[in-house]
């Protein structure tokens, strides 16, 4: 069966929107980044990720030593420090415009409802692929097996874009195009029409 356009499963975190982790967390918490690995467990954000705990079993274990800290504030940060990358708004209302169907596929816990209230990514594109919802987190194949299943297309008719080139690979392993995104949106629209994605110049 020929489809007229590939569905675009789009990474959120460095490829749509501003990652808060480098920057705004460290300074939420008085501290570098480093000082921040070094204190952070890493281990239950995969498991918020992934849907396996809920946000307070989180809170709980973030810090190593289970320190407690104001939970509501840090959330408040997040808000206010999730933005769009440079040009990135425009060009997902051309590509809606233009008849593509949109996804987020996106390793990312609950959290993701602060995202969408904060900039409403929902206009675009559809939230059913990522990581808390499916339980799968990029690069599994499952992840990007969980868009084939549920839409009924095959792999090859989804292209994919992330920023990193492990998740790109993973994808690309099922059967999907991918694209690894660059800040540069010139550049992202130039991929894009390689790809085949045709919107308005």
């Amino acid at each position: 069966m020929q489809h007229e356009r590939p569905i675009l499963l789009l990474d959120v975190m460095s490829t749509l929107v501003t990652e808060p982790f480098v920057e705004a967390i460290p300074r939420f918490f008085g501290m570098t980044l480093d000082e921040l690995r070094a204190q952070r467990d890493p281990r239950p954000w995969i498991d918020f990720e992934h849907g396996r705990i809920s946000e307070a079993e989180y809170i709980a274990h973030y810090f190593m030593d289970g320190r407690r800290f104001d939970v509501e504030a840090f959330k408040r940060m997040l808000h206010d420090t999730y933005e769009w990358m440079d040009g990135v708004e425009p060009l997902l209302g051309e590509l809606q415009d233009a008849g593509y169907t949109m996804y987020a596929l996106s390793n990312y816990s609950a959290w993701y409802r602060i995202i969408d209230d904060k900039l409403r990514l929902s206009r675009f594109m559809g939230w059913d692929f990522v990581s808390c919802v499916t339980g799968h987190r990029k690069p599994d194949a499952e992840a990007y097996l969980a868009a084939v299943h549920k839409l009924g297309r095959p792999a090859e008719t989804f292209l994919f874009v992330d920023d990193r080139q492990v998740n790109v690979d993973g994808a690309t392993n099922v059967g999907m195009k991918g694209i690894l995104r660059t800040p540069d949106i010139t550049a992202f629209r130039r991929d894009l029409a390689a790809a085949g994605i045709e919107i308005a110049a």
